[in-house]
């Protein structure tokens, strides 16, 4: 089933979005109130893990995903329990949080891999993508040098590689669909996708899993290649991209993109991004923030101002957390506290968030990413210390 037929079964069945209440926020909200909002994410992750130690249902939850293939399903359960380990991986340690984690990455480490879901469906490239970085940040930990836990996470590594490196197009990207005609090595990607496992790819080098540099550097390039004149990067690579109108190609649609390649780019190197650029980049976030918010929980994708999509929203604010982390440490708190109220607004009270359907990977995943972005912006708990960033 192509990718518009599936839109337009989504629309047969479109009612208005089960949208939390978003609550009023000061502008600024400084650590205290973050750290209670990050602990009760964490208490919702730990609260929902299924006994197997997963996350999320892998089947259809809802009338607005008919379309995908049936293995989808199972590819966002796989990549949104990738995402709940890393929340747990980089929070303050407590037993029960500790628990959930080593049962989560030992889940992962033995479950089955995902597979195609079908010719145009791609989407276990999410799988790939975020299974990989979550085994090179477990791997990073000191919690996890010793007993069976390098060898698990080698596996868990190596078998998600495996995909990424089965699947990377042509010119060096990745993404989750596929255009007629369809081929077993897909033709498209999107440069915030390849952006995510750049530094993974570095650390994959680094042991031993990923012994082909050619691979990041085709990515690398992919991503360069992407970044556009106006500040923003294009949504996919093409040779002349759209950015007439109201594009999604214009910074007001490129506001998350820019966030994940900037801090992608610099992680890896890359000498063009510099403090100024990632400052700009910022700075777009929260100034043009408004066309995040019209586009928060709308669930038909693309449909907002310059082409955003609900499902931008918490995967920017995550990176745009990481981004901080890059800029001097005198500044980032201010920033920090610019961002906490855009993550505060939109959790419930139980803990949990979404930006774009309440099925529950989404819930798995945004949880995961407000839990994320709000830890980075913290100094460490009494508690314990917050796993490698």
């Amino acid at each position: 089933m192509s990718r518009a037929r599936a839109v337009l079964i989504a629309l047969l069945f479109l009612a208005v979005p089960a949208a939390a209440q978003r609550i009023d926020v000061p502008d600024r909200i400084g650590p205290e109130p973050a750290r209670a909002a990050r602990d009760r994410a964490l208490g919702w992750l730990v609260t929902n893990q299924h006994e197997n130690g997963s996350w999320a249902n892998g089947a259809l939850d809802g009338v607005l995903e008919m379309g995908f293939s049936v293995e989808s399903f199972y590819c966002w359960k796989f990549a949104a329990s990738a995402l709940a380990t890393m929340a747990l991986l980089h929070a303050p340690e407590t037993p029960e949080r500790r628990a959930a984690l080593e049962h989560g990455l030992d889940w992962l480490a033995g479950a089955r891999v995902p597979q195609r879901g079908s010719d145009w469906d791609v989407d276990f490239l999410w799988a790939g993508l975020y299974g990989f970085v979550a085994a090179t940040e477990a791997a990073a930990d000191a919690r996890f040098a010793s007993g069976e836990w390098p060898a698990k996470l080698a596996s868990l590594g190596k078998r998600t590689f495996a995909i990424l490196e089965a699947n990377q197009i042509p010119t060096g990207g990745w993404g989750y669909y596929d255009d007629p005609i369809f081929s077993q090595r897909p033709k498209w990607a999107t440069s915030f996708s390849t952006s995510v496992v750049l530094p993974a790819l570095q650390s994959g080098e680094r042991l031993g899993w990923v012994d082909d540099a050619r691979v990041r550097e085709r990515a690398t390039r992919f991503v360069s290649r992407c970044a556009l004149p106006n500040g923003a990067y294009a949504y996919d690579l093409r040779p002349i991209p759209w950015i007439a109108g109201d594009s999604i190609n214009d910074v007001k649609g490129s506001l998350c993109r820019i966030q994940v390649a900037n801090w992608a780019l610099a992680s890896v190197g890359e000498k063009k991004i510099t403090p100024d650029r990632l400052r700009t980049g910022l700075e777009s976030l929260l100034t043009d923030h408004r066309f995040l918010d019209v586009a928060w929980m709308r669930p038909v994708p693309h449909e907002a101002y310059y082409y955003n999509s609900g499902y931008f929203y918490l995967f920017g604010h995550y990176y745009a957390s990481l981004v901080i982390g890059l800029l001097p440490a005198e500044e980032r708190e201010g920033w920090h506290a610019r961002l906490r109220p855009h993550l505060l607004k939109v959790q419930r009270a139980d803990g949990s968030t979404s930006d774009f359907l309440t099925s529950s990977y989404m819930m798995v995943s945004g949880t995961s990413f407000l839990a994320l972005a709000l830890e980075l912006g913290l100094p460490p708990d009494t508690v314990g210390e917050a796993g490698p960033r």
